[in-house]
């Protein structure tokens, strides 16, 4: 799973097969997330804790019990979120 930024370069990939898992391996690891795409994304349960998703696109997303504290989330897009 590749997860992209806004513009559509590549900020990680993963061999995990969602989006969900590949974020939380993406924060695990440390990376930078800013400014990713992860809009109509199912994150429901995820583990984001002490994410970098600054400028990230949360558009629809699915965040129903993900775990969000610590998280930087400046300028990110939650709208249509739940």
């Amino acid at each position: 799973m590749k997860l992209t930024h806004r513009d559509g370069s590549l900020l990680y990939e993963s061999k995990k097969r969602t989006k969900k898992a590949a974020a939380e391996e993406a924060v695990a690891s440390g990376a930078n997330l800013s400014g990713a795409d992860l809009s109509r994304a199912y994150l429901s349960g995820a583990n984001l804790s002490r994410a970098y998703l600054s400028g990230a696109c949360l558009s629809r997303a699915y965040l129903s019990g993900a775990c969000l504290s610590g998280a930087y989330l400046s300028r990110a897009d939650l709208s249509r979120a739940n």
